[in-house]
């Protein structure tokens, strides 16, 4: 399983790559293995703003559907569409091709109360 270093983590399996104000967001290694096989991956179309915590869309597996959850607070600049079409993505590459969305950060600051990869460990028992 794989864990990058330089990643914060929630506790619901997402994960940020914060460069300067831009958070990358996509799912753990973690959750796409205990997911199964992705099958869908609905973000909203009209998509614009997220609230950390709160749904940006759901991820479909063969057995279940689960929300997925924004890591930080921002104005979110870019949909990874390509997943529309190619929802194994995930499963494949959950940390590069995989990505979700992007957001420009408001509150950069949230990503202090997010995990650090030994905390995120620890959590998942690794």
């Amino acid at each position: 399983m794989n864990f990058p270093e330089n990643l914060k983590y929630t506790n619901d399996h997402e994960w940020v790559k914060a460069e300067g104000n831009i958070g990358t967001v996509g799912i753990t290694d973690h959750a796409q293995g205990e997911l199964g096989d992705v099958v869908y991956v609905d973000i909203p179309d009209d998509i614009t703003f997220v609230k950390a915590g709160e749904s940006f869309g759901t991820i479909e597996a063969v057995k279940t559907v689960a929300d997925m959850l924004a890591p930080v607070t921002g104005k979110v600049i870019s949909v990874n569409r390509e997943l529309n079409d190619h929802p194994e993505v995930v499963n494949g590459d959950p940390y590069g091709e995989g990505w979700m969305i992007e957001i420009e950060m408001t509150k950069p600051s949230e990503l202090n109360d997010l995990l650090d990869v030994k905390a995120y460990k620890a959590l998942i028992g690794h």
